[in-house]
């Protein structure tokens, strides 16, 4: 069971704890309440709600709660009544000790707004002990001619109780030779002293024995009991006296074991075992034996236990020095603790908010109180957090603080805050604590999605695959959750002609991008749309970008053969006078390419010729060229068959058949192709004998007219050798020539007259390189001239 002194002690450290409390909110208008100790558990102590003015359920809402200093919780708030409770039954003694009044101070802290309502409460004493007596028996040595009215200190009772039920007084068992008297100590405790009224006789009565009586103020009162027992002595005439009656000491509570504090002396005049003293504790508590030893003949009296300020901040303690004669002197010595710096502070967290909305304005985060059960500038506290947070500490009542935001938060720059609240002294060395807080940011959503880059361009081959993947979008939100949840979606095109919705779809997921039909380069070579990206939160925010598509040629067209025409009637035939010279311009063929860059770079060939090494092909412009003069033995008719080539990989071509008439003057009748001729053999020989006649008839008439055409032609015939069997100037690089679609003709060129058969009329079909500017006008006239003819 626990000691009366461990009692006491424990009293003492809960009234320290409830006065520093109570001079802590003594700024404060308050309200008291009281209640007896040792009320049971739930017994009603007021209705804080009607005592606040406020409804109960404005309790709840406000998030009332009863803060207390220290681990213990006497009180309960009922949020359903209001009422407050005690939540543990009071014991007066331990918690005040000896202080009277008893008050008990706590907080009602109403959260929502933030709100110190202090309060006390007194517990009002009832007399549950009786006085008790540390000795159950006192010896007692007294000479027989001690005078009447000698007062001889006794052993004293302590009751726990206060006030009227504290010890009032002392009673002994009615003698003809004592009284007691009942006195005060500086401390109020009450002690008494035995007063010799009649002197003893050790003859009559060597021994006396005494009932002493100690009661207190209850009602009913109650009362302890010891016994005294006197021995009557012979005459010693000296007793030991102190050479001080009062030593005063201060002692640091973090002396050492076994030092010594102080050397109590006495000295006695008389000789032999009369004159030799010893020294003891007179009617000491248990407390102060078990924290000083007295040396019993040097008087030193040494540390045997730690000493704690905090606990008990000073000792009055009595010594004896006793003579062998049984004569005693008495001293008191009162020890004061110093204060040393050897608590640190106390945290006490009453509520914590986390997590707190990253917009959320200036937002109470934390409420704390703090202590010190160190006095003076050992005790004296201040508070602080790390410089780079956006929080600050307020004050709230004494000791109590808040933790506050700043302001808005900013999620994503951080998520959480690990705050370290620092408490530290004012003593030396100074003594600090430390509590981590960790803040929650929640998101909310401010940041809209962010594509990787504001625009993209990607790359397609055209007759793709339909569904086929062509590339991605992507976009990072820095929010968190529903709030950095992308999709993806195709924005209506600027262009509403535009047919976007067959060209390409996105996955709203990944924003990967689809071709959903084959592309053509000839009829789509790019294309441009814009792509959003919007998050989940409430409300959405979204972004967009720019993606460009170019769609890439494949070698899918053949060269297309613009001239000489291939889908005529009858076959389109150039004529070439005999007398032109080497590099005579006969004819172009003249071809395109659907496709574009090296797909429709054309080359040309000669793959099939009547007489090889008659005429050549220039392989980049497609001209056809006589390659040598042109003698009589050269048949009249010639077939020329060319190959126009693209670059695409792999080459595509196509073919054209090209006729050439070798004629020594434009006047001579159009001769029929070699088919033309197979034709007429097979025709009817009356028709052959007409033509024969008729060609007789006119030979006359013709030769006449040859004769003038001749002179005509002569001239005509110089010029074409002078200026139209030039080679064109410049050179052009390479066999290749980029037609960019539009075929050979990039190179400005004027052409004659290719005269077409089958009809019997000549017609203006195909122009040949134009002649020197002072020819043009005869050229004309002769060729004007041979068709009147």
């Amino acid at each position: 069971m626990e000691s009366r002194g461990e009692r006491f002690l424990r009293q003492r450290q809960v009234l320290f704890l409830f006065v520093f409390l109570g001079g802590s909110l003594s700024g404060s208008e308050s309200r008291r309440y009281s209640v007896a100790e040792e009320e049971e558990r739930g017994f009603l102590i007021a209705n804080l709600a009607k005592d606040l003015g406020l409804s109960v359920g404005e309790l709840a809402v406000r998030g009332a709660q009863v803060v207390s200093k220290g681990n213990k919780q006497h009180f309960q708030l009922n949020h359903q009544t209001g009422d407050l409770l005690l939540h543990e039954k009071l014991d007066r003694e331990e918690l005040c000790g000896l202080t009277e009044p008893c008050i008990l101070h706590f907080q009602i802290l109403l959260q929502n707004p933030l709100q110190f309502i202090p309060n006390e409460l007194q517990v009002i004493d009832v007399n549950d002990h009786s006085p008790v007596f540390s000795e159950n028996e006192m010896q007692l040595k007294i000479l027989e001619n001690t005078p009447p009215g000698t007062i001889i200190p006794l052993g004293n009772a302590e009751d726990l109780d206060v006030g009227r039920n504290s010890l009032q007084n002392y009673t002994v068992t009615p003698n003809p030779h004592f009284h007691v008297l009942t006195n005060s100590r500086r401390d109020g405790r009450k002690y008494p002293e035995l007063v010799l009224d009649k002197a003893l006789d050790c003859e009559e009565q060597p021994q006396l024995s005494l009932t002493l009586t100690a009661l207190d103020g209850g009602s009913p009162p109650r009362s302890g009991t010891a016994q005294i027992y006197i021995q009557v002595l012979d005459i010693n005439d000296n007793a030991p006296e102190f050479t001080q009656s009062l030593y005063e000491v201060q002692v640091l509570e973090n002396s050492p074991l076994n030092s010594v504090i102080v050397t109590v002396s006495a000295s006695d005049l008389d000789t032999g075992s009369f004159g030799t003293i010893s020294y003891a504790f007179f009617h000491s508590s248990e407390e102060i034996r078990k924290t000083f030893q007295l040396n019993p003949i040097t008087g030193d009296i040494q540390l045997v236990k730690y000493l704690n300020f905090e606990e008990i901040n000073s000792y009055e303690v009595v010594i004896e020095a006793k003579d062998g004669g049984g004569l005693s002197g008495k001293s008191t010595v009162i020890v004061q603790v110093v204060d040393v710096n050897d608590n640190p502070p106390e945290l006490t967290l009453s509520s914590v908010t986390s997590p707190i909305p990253e917009n959320s304005p200036e937002t109470v985060v934390a409420v704390f109180s703090v202590s010190d059960l160190d006095s003076g500038d050992n005790g004296r506290m201040m508070c602080s957090i790390e410089n780079n947070l956006p929080f600050v500490l307020k004050p709230s009542v004494e000791n109590f603080y808040t933790l506050v935001s700043e302001g808005a938060l900013d999620r994503e720059r951080q998520t959480e805050y690990n705050i370290t609240i620092t408490v530290t002294d004012m003593g030396i060395p100074r003594l600090k604590t430390q509590h981590n807080i960790t803040v929650l940011v929640s998101d909310v959503n401010d940041n809209a999605p962010a594509f990787t880059q504001t625009s993209y361009t990607l790359f397609i081959r055209e007759n793709n695959s339909p569904a086929l993947h062509i590339g991605s979008v992507s976009a990072t939100d820095t929010d968190a959750g529903a709030n950095a949840q992308v999709t993806y979606s195709l924005l209506p095109p600027q262009d509403p002609s535009l047919p976007l919705a067959s060209l390409v779809s996105i996955n709203a997921d990944n924003g990967h991008l689809f071709a959903l039909r084959a592309l053509d380069f000839e009829a789509l070579q790019a294309f441009e749309f814009l792509v959003g990206a919007t998050d989940r939160g409430a409300p959405a925010l979204s972004s967009q970008a720019l993606v460009r598509v170019q769609v890439l040629d494949a070698n899918d067209n053949a060269p297309f053969v613009l001239y000489p025409p291939q889908n005529g009637s009858a076959p389109c035939t150039e004529l070439v006078p005999r007398a032109a010279e080497p590099g005579y311009l006969v004819s172009k063929v003249v071809a395109v390419d659907g496709d574009s860059g090296q797909n429709a770079w054309l080359s040309y060939q000669l793959l099939k010729a009547t007489e090889p090494g008659l005429f050549g092909v220039w392989a980049h412009n497609g001209e056809v060229r006589t390659a040598r003069l042109l003698s009589e033995s050269d048949a009249a008719k010639h077939r020329l068959l060319l190959l126009v080539k693209d670059n695409g990989e792999p080459p595509r071509s196509a073919s054209v058949t090209l006729h050439v008439l070798l004629v020594d003057g434009f006047s001579q009748p159009y001769l029929p192709l070699p088919e033309a001729a197979a034709g007429a053999a097979q025709a009817d020989p009356l028709t052959v004998y007409l033509v024969i006649a008729l060609a007789s008839v006119s030979s006359l008439f013709l030769f006449s007219v040859l004769a003038f055409v001749a002179v005509r032609l002569c001239r005509r015939s110089r010029a074409a050798w002078v200026g139209g069997c030039s080679v064109p100037e410049g050179h052009l690089p390479g066999h290749l020539v980029d037609v960019s679609g539009t075929g050979t003709l990039s190179q400005s060129y004027q052409y004659e007259v290719c005269l077409m058969g089958g009809s019997g009329t000549s017609e203006f079909k195909f122009l040949k390189p134009i002649l020197p500017s002072g020819l043009i006008q005869d050229t004309k006239s002769n060729a004007e001239l041979q068709f009147q003819e």
